[in-house]
């Protein structure tokens, strides 16, 4: 089977800044990836560069085994799923008409589309009869991340993409929202790539975790791998792990 997404030594520069720097992983149906790292390491450029919102300077990359500049931007933005941390969702629109975007979008029937918002409202944990005809405000930021999801999901796209989404919730929250998210995958048998700067989700969610720094993958590997890697960035990360406050 072809990767869903390849990175084929990708680099990106903006002027003098190596934003990414010879980049290259696959990712195969069903994985998530998380790709971990601090602030500047190319972890965001590089999930942009997969929906080509950048393009990069030299290599590749590929989605479904096309090189992305070989895609109608738009019809490749449509196959993908994309979830960020400040959601994005249109105000003036109701949940429901929010999450039925995209197959509308698609051309769908009205009554698919009705089916499918309200099979994907229970899926995140939002009762349909409760929630499907709010706006955005008369959300928490928990339930907006989970509309989020749900309309990432609504088109049944083959392809997630998570820029940090669950970065600006509370912890109880983000517990919640990072359960939820591994339910979703175990049903829907999800193929995502996922960013996160923070160690605890990159183990609790990933198949993989691709480790960058200053625009390069210092390591890919599954979390019981990752654990015991003999590297100085994710042993800064794993350091994390140990920290406790002073009694």
């Amino acid at each position: 089977m072809s990767a869903i997404v390849a990175f084929r030594r990708v680099s990106y520069r903006i002027g003098d800044r190596q934003i990414l720097d010879d980049v290259s992983f696959e990712l195969e149906a069903g994985e998530t990836l998380v790709l971990l790292g601090r602030s500047g390491s190319g972890k965001t450029t590089a999930l942009k560069a997969i929906n080509r919102l950048i393009v990069p300077t030299s290599g590749a990359v590929e989605v479904e085994g096309r090189p992305t500049t070989e895609w109608d931007p738009i019809r490749l933005r449509r196959r993908i799923g994309y979830v960020i941390q400040d959601v994005g969702l249109f105000p003036h629109f109701t949940v429901a008409e929010n999450i039925g975007l995209a197959p509308k979008l698609e051309g769908w029937p009205k009554s698919k589309i009705e089916e499918r918002v309200r099979e994907l409202l229970a899926e995140v944990g939002l009762p349909p009869d409760e929630f499907a005809h709010r706006r955005p405000a008369e959300l928490s930021g928990g339930q907006r991340q989970r509309v989020g999801v749900a309309r990432a999901l609504a088109a049944e796209p083959p392809l997630l993409l998570f820029d940090e989404p669950f970065g600006a919730v509370d912890p109880v929250t983000r517990l919640d929202l990072q359960r939820q998210f591994l339910a979703l995958r175990k049903h829907r048998q999800s193929t995502a790539v996922f960013v996160t700067h923070d160690i605890r989700e990159a183990l609790a969610l990933a198949t993989r975790i691709a480790l960058l720094a200053n625009g390069r993958i210092e390591a890919i590997a599954e979390p019981r791998r990752f654990l015991e890697l003999d590297n100085p960035e994710a042993r800064a990360f794993l350091a994390g792990l140990d920290w406790k406050m002073e009694p």
